[in-house]
């Protein structure tokens, strides 16, 4: 239902198709920053983001639990840039040091995608959620994203609308919405939606770690956006 256009998997001679055939409200999903897409200002853009700590982490347990399968859909499928993905160390401290001193290794740049969405957060077909508040108050965050996308809630459904929505009933039907149905990884969609829960590095990283990717953030992203991306809070 909401196809990864960036991705090469499936190829586009069979996901073009299948997006042109799209009956309902299209929804598309994408990793690019700003400047790499073709930015309409007839779609709306509901934008993402969370710690760049926590996206390490939860980043490390895709890559760590992916199968032969998802190797070779990413390394051998025509169209490839760059080297092949090679399986990530076995500590994930090393992962985020990696992570940090190549921006974003081993995948996209992490600074310059927060960036540029940060920079056009004032228009009016662009929104800005962050992790933190939509796990702090889902039902709020919904209806925030209803009246930005003109979309009437049915207040009868909307408790079956918040719990579809939360993260339990997501790991309980992972396979509903895990690409391709969790076959990439080993364990199956439910090790996709692994844990939903921020601050899974705090007891790794030491001081120096996080006073490092702190003043990194800040140098980056200045000093506004940086306090957005720790934990949310106000975006305009």
């Amino acid at each position: 239902m909401s196809p990864w256009l960036d991705l090469r998997v499936p190829p586009r001679e069979v996901k073009l198709p299948a997006v042109e055939a799209q009956a309902h409200r299209r929804f598309i999903k994408t990793h690019l920053p700003v400047d790499a897409l073709v930015f309409s200002p007839m779609a709306k853009y509901l934008y993402i983001a969370r710690d760049g700590r926590d996206v390490v982490w939860s980043m490390y347990n895709h890559h760590a639990n992916a199968n032969a399968f998802w190797y070779e859909a990413l390394n051998d499928s025509p169209g490839r840039v760059g080297p092949p993905i090679a399986p990530p160390p076995d500590s994930v401290h090393q992962y985020f040091l990696d992570w940090m001193a190549r921006d974003g290794h081993p995948f996209w740049p992490f600074w310059e995608n927060v960036r540029t969405w940060w920079q056009i957060r004032d228009l009016p077909n662009v929104m800005l959620l962050h992790f933190s508040e939509l796990k702090a108050d889902l039902p709020g965050q919904i209806r925030r994203i209803a009246g930005f996308l003109d979309i009437a809630i049915d207040e009868a459904r909307f408790p079956a609308i918040v719990e579809h929505c939360g993260f339990d009933y997501m790991k309980a039907n992972a396979t509903k919405s895990v690409p391709p149905g969790g076959a990439f990884w080993d364990g199956g969609a439910e090790t996709f939606v692994n844990k939903g829960t921020n601050g899974r590095w705090r007891d790794i990283l030491t001081a120096e770690d996080n006073a490092a990717y702190e003043a990194r953030a800040r140098a980056e992203l200045g000093e506004d956006c940086a306090a957005w991306l720790a934990g949310g809070g106000a975006s305009d």
